[in-house]
């Protein structure tokens, strides 16, 4: 099983990708740097609670491993 902290650090380096990704996608999108960063922190934000409560309940579920 994952440990909570597994769990974190890849969230973690997963949505710093994101956040870099989306904060060129912002500023290509709306032309500004504030606006394009605000949305890309936003999304992050949300993306990185949601990932680890994601990973958090399938590492609950035992369905699919072989143990």
């Amino acid at each position: 099983m994952e440990t909570r902290r597994r769990s974190v650090v890849k969230a973690v380096l997963w949505n710093a990708m994101g956040l870099a990704v989306m904060t060129v996608v912002g500023l290509v999108a709306t032309g500004s740097a504030a606006v394009g960063g605000t949305l890309a922190i936003v999304n992050t934000a949300i993306g990185l609670t949601m990932y680890v409560i994601y990973e958090r309940v399938w590492a609950g579920i035992s369905w699919g491993r072989n143990v």
